[in-house]
Formats: structure tokens, sequence, C-alpha cells
């Protein structure tokens, strides 16, 4: 696990002004990923799996969008460009006047930005977490303690973003590991390379998204009246809008997490129902572009707010992961509360 992580109290208890959230309230583990060096024995987003030496890795035969991605690259020309701009980062940090690239580094870019030659074959899932039960709760199989989340790092031509596999696993059951799992030739985006990161779970309580909660609440909660008794400083800031202050203060924590409230940011709720069963699907895993935006910077971990940390290179505020999701989009993976197992559902609202 990495260093711990704090979200700070919510402005105010919100089931004191509302009480007919209290009802509402689930609890969500924000993971908190941040760039560290994992092993196949940690949970972790874009690290190594525990994956069993006589298990064949899984590939995706489907046809890739050849028209979502003029210009790939190979995962290790991602990782190179990385270590480039951290070499030049370093540098210009220790000396102002430093080149901002070395010649070498000129000529590898020169080779990195001309991409590689198309793939038409199968390409083999890139790793984008692996979870623990005893780090993680989640739902999962009987007999189950470990969730082995891989996609393909390709838009599809009825999916625009990449397509996950979940994978469920009893730990103890894998003897011989996989040492060298193959990776894709290319991928169509940077961004759908997790940087390796650990894990800082931390539960928080959740209430739904306001467009999952019935008309005459949210007409409450934009009713300002009804907030008038908060601090009235922070309510001011919201005066022109105050359901923005319960959507992004109150309701469903950014970032990655697992359980908790699905989120809505541009579409409305739509129904989840089990491709197998029929059982309403929840939450199981977001993966998400950022750790916070704009309007929910009132959930940055208290240590980031004493102790602040630069993001890797490359990525924006609050992106520790370097996933970008179709511009920061999170991919929202639910599964059958009945059967985890069944087939899963991914949404992009």
């Amino acid at each position: 696990m990495n260093a711990i992580r704090t979200t700070p109290p919510r402005p105010f208890d919100v089931t004191a002004l509302f009480p007919q959230l209290a009802a509402l309230a689930r609890t969500a583990t924000r993971l908190h990923p941040r760039p560290g060096s994992p092993t196949v024995h940690d949970s972790s987003v874009g690290g190594p799996l525990l994956w069993p030496a006589d298990e064949p890795w899984p590939h995706c035969n489907e046809p890739h969008d050849r028209r979502a991605a003029p210009v790939v690259h190979s995962p290790d020309d991602i990782r190179l460009l990385r270590r480039i701009r951290a070499a030049s980062a370093e540098r210009l940090h220790h000396d102002p006047e430093a080149p901002d690239r070395t010649s070498e580094e000129l000529e590898t870019l020169e080779r990195i930005r001309a991409g590689r030659p198309w793939f038409n074959g199968p390409i083999p899932l890139l790793p984008v977490a692996q979870l623990y039960a005893r780090d993680v709760p989640f739902p999962c199989p009987s007999g189950a303690d470990l969730l082995q989340v891989l996609w393909c790092p390709f838009h599809h031509a009825e999916h625009p973003h990449p397509r996950t596999a979940l994978f469920w696993r009893s730990s103890a059951t894998v003897a011989a590991v996989l040492d060298a799992p193959p990776e894709p030739p290319i991928v169509q985006d940077g961004y759908y390379l997790p940087a390796p990161c650990l894990l800082s779970p931390e539960q928080v309580t959740e209430f739904p998204h306001p467009r999952e909660l019935d008309k005459e609440l949210r007409d409450q909660l934009d009713d300002m009246s009804r907030w008038e008794s908060i601090e009235p400083a922070r309510y001011n800031t919201y005066a022109d809008d105050p359901g923005e202050l319960y959507l992004g203060n109150l309701s469903t924590a950014p970032g990655w997490k697992t359980g908790g409230w699905s989120s809505w940011p541009r579409t409305d709720p739509v129904p989840r129902p089990c491709p197998e069963c029929g059982t309403e699907q929840v939450p199981l895993l977001t993966i998400a572009s950022s750790e916070w935006d704009g309007i929910s910077k009132s959930w940055i971990a208290e240590e980031e707010r004493t102790n602040p940390a630069p993001p890797p290179l490359g990525a924006q505020d609050g992106n520790f992961t370097l996933l970008d999701i179709i511009g920061g989009y999170d991919l929202q993976l639910h599964v059958c509360p009945e059967s985890p197992g069944h087939p899963h559902i991914e949404l992009l609202p």
C-alpha cells in the first residue's frame, strides 16, 4: 500500500438538511492511486498481475477503429517518452539554463513521433487494476479474493473507449506466476497505458448523484432557502447554484473508487440490468481520468493540501495514473450483485 490519504470531512451533514438522504447513504472506497513500484502481491493500478503461469494471457480479437488512431506507438515508446520528459524536468529544475532537450533526446522523440506500423492481429490486453479483497472491499464470487481488470487499449466500432475484461481468482491457488506477460505491439494512445501506482484505500460515505434523485428532492436541493443554515461564506459561493454545492461536495466522490453510487455527469441514468439474469447491476470500479475536477476540490486529500506533490510529468492536476479516457471521462464498471461472475456492464456517462 501507499502512504495514507485522508478525505477531509464533508462541509456539513447533508442529512440534517435533507433527512430523506439518510436512507440512501452508501459506502465507497476511494483508491487514491499514486506513482509507485507495485509487485504482483500488491493492489495496484497499472502494476504486474498475480497471473498463473499456466493460464493463457487474454487477447482482444475484435476489429479496432484505425480511424481513431492515425499514429500508434508501442508501450515501450510511451514509457521512453515519459522518461525523457521527466529527465528534462529534472535537468531544468537544477539548471534553468540547461537545454530543454538533448540532441539524443530529440532524435528519440523524432522516432517516437513517427509512430509504429499498424498491427492487424489479436491484441494482448493491458493490466489496468489489481485489487485484493484484504485491501479493498468489493463484491466477488464465492472463494475469490482477487479482482484483475485488463483492457484493450483501442477504441472499437461500437464502443469508443477501451474494452475491459474482469478476472476473479483465489490468490492462494496461484502457485507459479507468469513472469513476462505479452504486451500489445501498439496502443492507440499513451493515455491508455496506466502508470504503475500503489493504492491508499479509504472508505467514504456517498449519496446519489442528483440525476438519481426524484424530482421533489432535486427541487429541494435547488431551493436556496434550504441551505441558509450552513456557513454563510460557503453558502454564498454557491448562492446562484446551490445544487452544485451538493453535486461537487456532498454526493459522489471523484476519482478511482469501488462501490458507492454511479455518477452521471453528462447523461441521465440508464437501466443496468445484468445481461445474464436481469438483476440491476451495482457499481464495481470507477476508472477515472482524474482524482478531482473544478467543482470537487473539497475531496482533495488532506495530505495533498498540506504537502502538495506535482502530478507525474505530462499529467493534468489530479491525474496520477496518466490515463485520460476520451478527454476526461470516467469508465464505470458495474457487476451483478447476485453473481459478480456474470458479464459486467461498462458505462461512459
